[in-house]
């Protein structure tokens, strides 16, 4: 039987807790007579869970499919074949990782809106904690599929011989064509303060605090005004609420060390030297607002960044160093490749591979003429921050443009076949268990026509 499509089914359990939250709002804004519109096995289907996600897509849609209901229902008929199946097998959520999840969830929200919960409950007409309820069982659900589905599909392997199988039933003509790719490794060198740029800072942070504490000017009008992190400089300050582990270990001890009102002494982090007020305590939440100033990095301390990349540089062409052991001697530790031995990795993709269109204009110009492990001359690195940072490049690997082939791309290929497998092997599991479990559908869906095969 090959009503049930497993893509839809994962894809719907992508959307089910934005659907969740969709549920709690059309819930509210119509009465409606709930009934159970399908079974399977010991889970059921409401109608309300259909018209929910009816009126969520159609508020997302222009056009509108006129089976759509109908297509729902059958995704949700998949969902629930595995919920079921799930339960049968002892899979399980315990309640610890559920209210992780939970809690990840809301905060993502309350992150979107600088942690006001007042605005939050005002735009969903509930509560943080309702709306906890309202999304734990949709999530324990989809927590539990999810898991099933990863039980059933990781005893999917893929044998060379299969990928050789897989990439000769590709007609020749409908082989991707791949644009050149490179991967790449870095060494990253921060400009240092001098002591000089360092004492001016920590002077001005002083007398900011002075100006506050002694001369009783408004903390938020001086932020907006004197902090150097223009984006909460323009809330008086205000970083809103957030939870233990968001900010940096000295931030973070001071902030949860202050009581509410209390203005803290200059400490300095990475980023410079702040003030803090604790504007408000929620459990292990903190809602904190600061001032920040950076000592200027002059082109002096940028010169000797720029020096002791190109001495590194010389000493890895001379042999002297591996490369990675002048990552681990040289590189800034708080970039992300620094745990990689120098590798860079792809944002979009996960991988360590880029095409040479996803690199910033000053990477591909500088590699367009080397060769493999050839270390670029320092390049300038700016952060999101506004800082610049420096760099060496060394190309790793290369590419040209091509069709895809199992000489160059056979991992592309493996991962394509194994991917393709688990979708087969995942699609015949969900087969096999629509046989036997006990599926009955509400008359009113008797004309969907994938559906006619499960009534009984």
């Amino acid at each position: 039987m090959s009503m049930i499509n497993n893509k839809t089914i994962v894809v719907s359990l992508v959307a089910i807790v934005t659907l969740s939250l969709c549920n709690s709002l059309v819930a509210q804004q119509r009465a409606m007579i709930d009934k159970v519109i399908a079974r399977v096995g010991t889970e059921t289907i409401l109608l309300s869970d259909i018209e929910s996600q009816y009126s969520y897509t159609v508020a997302q849609s222009i056009d509108v499919d006129p089976g759509l209901r109908c297509g729902i229902l059958e995704s949700l008929i998949g969902q629930k074949l595995i919920v079921h199946q799930a339960r049968l097998d002892s899979v399980v959520v315990s309640q610890e990782e559920l209210e992780a999840s939970l809690d990840f969830r809301i905060q993502q929200v309350l992150r979107q809106m600088n942690g006001d919960e007042q605005f939050f409950q005002e735009y969903y007409n509930m509560t943080v904690n309702e709306m906890r309820e309202n999304l734990r069982d949709d999530l324990e659900q989809q927590m539990l599929a999810e898991r099933m589905q990863n039980n059933i599909i990781n005893e999917v392997v893929i044998t060379p011989k299969e990928v050789k199988t897989f990439y000769n039933s590709i007609p020749t003509d409908s082989l991707p064509f791949l644009n050149a790719e490179v991967e790449l490794s870095e060494i990253v060198v921060q400009p240092e303060v001098n002591e000089e740029e360092r004492s001016k800072a920590l002077k001005k942070i002083v007398d900011l605090r002075k100006r506050i504490v002694e001369g009783g000017e408004d903390f938020g009008e001086l932020a907006k005004i004197f902090s150097d992190d223009p984006g909460s400089a323009a809330q008086n300050g205000n970083l809103g609420f957030a939870e233990r582990g968001t900010f940096v270990p000295e931030f973070e001890a001071t902030a949860y060390g202050l009581k509410k009102g209390d203005i803290s002494d200059p400490i300095e982090t990475q980023y410079g030297f702040h003030i803090l007020q604790l504007l408000e305590r929620r459990g292990n939440k903190v809602n904190i607002r600061h001032i920040l100033v950076k000592p200027e990095i002059t082109q002096a301390d940028n010169d000797l960044a720029i020096a002791k990349l190109k001495d590194i540089r010389a000493d890895l062409i001379a042999n002297k160093l591996t490369f990675t052991e002048a990552v681990k001697m040289h590189s800034n530790d708080k970039t992300p490749s620094y745990n990689n031995n120098g590798m860079l990795q792809n944002p979009n993709t996960g991988k360590t591979s880029f095409e040479t269109s996803e690199l910033p204009y000053e990477i591909y110009i500088a590699i367009e003429d080397m060769e493999i492990d050839d270390i670029s001359e320092p390049l300038d690195y700016a952060l999101p921050t506004g800082e610049t940072y420096y760099r060496l490049i060394k190309l790793r690997t290369k590419t040209k443009p091509h069709r895809l082939n199992l000489e160059q791309d056979y991992s592309k290929l493996q991962q394509f076949a194994k991917e393709s497998k688990k979708s087969e092997y995942f699609g015949d599991w969900i087969q096999e268990k629509l046989k036997i479990t006990f599926i009955d559908v509400d008359e009113q869906y008797f004309d969907c026509p994938k559906l006619a095969e499960l009534i009984n």
